[in-house]
């Protein structure tokens, strides 16, 4: 039965439906061919992870999201990227990076902020003489960074399907997410002076222009800080710290920053029920699938296959990074998250990995494939608004590939660089 849902999913996503209902009808035919289910349990786990409470929090920082962007958030924190690093070797670069950084608590979606990076920086990197293919590999790489600064919308999906605590999620991402952003810093350094690229500005900045450009952005850059501090000091859960956030948002968006007037609000709510739409229907269709996997032991045939494979520890866990990498080459990550964290994740913990630890390197490697044929989501998106070859893009991505791999091999080999905040705050 399982090999029948499997040929149905591969046979509607061929045909191009969409992914939510290509995950719903596959997981109906395993009811409808088997005995022993009633099809009512489907509708069952179907309408389940509506009444569920953490998943609140997905809608509610898709909000937070769209209400920040329309607010001139995006501009402050521009304005504060180039004034720190304006002054480095191939400074737009470094720039795109440290923006990347900023944001990642801002729009939670790697392929929303490199549209947003590639409009705003790429085109005037090309225009000062950047290669188009670094320009759009500075850009889409650095979206990887959005994976691990809260509120990350795939730590939210992955915390509620493998019911791990997402407020441990955020806390455990801001280490990563600035040793992710220090390593791609360091990659534009180096690739930067040997293309020549000269600095974005002749001196470093001074005291005073630093306190500045902070004063103005103040508010902007709080908002990671204030979402991490009503986790921590236990004022609220993630669901209602997600609803203060949107309060926050709506303030400083409203009265502080006055941009987000009645017209602006209005897109606002439109986009973000779009958002939800899409969302949802995902959480709602993989919960029966995830259903199936349990009925069909999926995890615990997976795990005997990898232990005779190899009963190491590392090696299970780079086979599952391995099938991970390329799961993400093929498919969205919101929709790996959904279907292979009831599989993987009961395999990671019973190899002796913190779901924590495990959860980290797992979202950040979704990601990666939408930045590598063949599906290569942001890839896309930057090179067609930077009108640059994909071929050129795979070329000039080979350097950041490294860095990459090398970012996730320090998360593997020190656990505390994920686990410390986490253990230490909560």
């Amino acid at each position: 039965m399982i090999i029948v849902t499997a040929m149905v999913f591969l046979l509607l996503l061929v045909i191009g439906m969409p992914v939510g209902f290509v995950i719903a009808i596959s997981s109906l035919c395993y009811f409808f061919f088997a005995d022993f289910l009633p099809i009512g349990i489907a509708f069952q786990k179907f309408t389940a992870p509506t009444q569920s409470f953490p998943i609140m929090a997905t809608p509610l920082f898709l909000l937070v999201g769209n209400l920040l962007n329309k607010t001139g958030v995006t501009h402050r924190l521009l304005d504060f990227a180039r004034v720190l690093s304006g002054w480095m070797v191939g400074g737009l670069a470094q720039i795109n990076v440290l923006l990347a950084c900023l944001l990642g608590g801002v729009s939670g979606s790697a392929t929303a902020d490199a549209a947003m990076q590639a409009k705003v920086l790429g085109l005037p990197m090309i225009a000062r003489g950047y290669p188009k293919a670094f320009s759009a590999v500075v850009i889409a790489f650095s979206s990887l960074i959005t994976a691990t600064i809260p509120p990350s919308i795939l730590l939210i999906l992955y915390g509620f399907v493998g019911n791990v605590s997402i407020g441990k999620l955020f806390i455990a991402g801001i280490v990563p997410g600035l040793l992710l952003t220090t390593i791609l810093m360091v990659t534009n350094f180096l690739l930067a002076r040997r293309m020549g690229i000269r600095p974005e500005t002749e001196k470093t900045p001074t005291r005073y222009e630093v306190w500045r450009s902070f004063r103005e952005g103040f508010w902007a850059l709080m908002f990671p800080v204030v979402l991490i501090l009503v986790i921590r000091m236990g004022f609220f859960t993630t669901t209602e710290a997600g609803a203060f956030i949107v309060l926050y948002a709506f303030v400083i968006g409203r009265y502080i920053y006055k941009e987000l007037d009645n017209h602006a609000l209005w897109e606002v709510m439109k986009e973000t029920v779009n958002d939800i739409g899409v969302v949802m229907l995902l959480i709602m269709s993989a919960a029966i699938l995830g259903h199936v996997t349990i009925i069909d032991q999926i995890p615990q045939t997976l795990a005997e296959m990898l232990t005779s494979v190899t009963e190491n520890r590392y090696g299970i866990l780079i086979l599952l990074l391995a099938f991970i990498t390329v799961a993400g080459m093929i498919f969205d990550g919101s929709v790996i998250i959904l279907l292979l964290t009831p599989i993987l994740l009961p395999i990671a913990m019973q190899a002796g990995f913190d779901p924590v630890h495990f959860g980290l390197i797992f979202v950040v490697l979704t990601l990666l494939g939408a930045n590598t044929p063949p599906v290569g989501i942001c890839m896309y998106t930057v090179c067609g608004i930077l009108n640059c070859s994909s071929v050129a893009f795979v070329k000039a991505s080979v350097p950041y590939l490294v860095a990459f791999f090398l970012f996730i091999a320090l998360l593997v080999i020190f656990p505390g660089l994920v686990l410390f905040l986490p253990s230490v705050l909560m």
